[in-house]
């Protein structure tokens, strides 16, 4: 077992949370994440890591799948110029590989903000640490246990 799994593992633990992590043969992507798990595309909770820019610190955005970050919105939420993180640093922080980026077990905090998005769903799925594995929670449970804010930071896109 890697060791960003194990320390997904011991965060639910710690955090009195029974998780199923289950194996996949890739959940790199939500559309993959969802595919294996048999869920809707939203129901995956991804990670987005971004640079600030002033602090140089990972911020973290928890949104639904098929959702986006507004740039502007998260922006405005870290109260600071948001860029790409690079691999190098997102490792660093949270001690996780792109792809693979958990929002409970980081190495170092985080600011996260939470997709209210998936407030919506009775249960949700997110990475545990490697893009072969992800874990399975309520919105309510992830929202506690990630320290993560809820908010609105998502691109609105017309549905045709």
């Amino acid at each position: 077992m890697s060791k960003s799994l194990k320390r997904v593992r011991a965060a639910l633990e710690a955090a009195g949370v029974p998780a199923e992590i289950r194996e996949t043969e890739l959940a790199r992507t939500a559309a993959d994440a969802a595919a294996a798990v048999g869920c809707e595309i939203d129901q995956i909770a991804k990670s987005i890591a971004l640079r600030g820019e002033t602090s140089g610190d990972v911020v973290v955005f928890i949104t639904a799948g098929g959702n986006q970050v507004d740039l502007a919105a998260a922006t405005a939420l870290a109260g600071e110029p948001l860029g790409k993180a690079d691999a190098a640093l997102i490792r660093a922080q949270t001690g996780f590989a792109i792809g693979g980026v958990s929002p409970v077990g980081h190495l170092n905090p985080c600011r996260m903000w939470f997709d209210r998005r998936l407030l919506d769903f009775p249960e949700i799925w997110a990475a545990a640490g490697t893009p072969h594995h992800v874990f399975r929670l309520t919105p309510q449970e992830m929202l506690q246990i990630s320290g993560a804010q809820a908010a609105d930071f998502q691109q609105i896109s017309e549905k045709m």
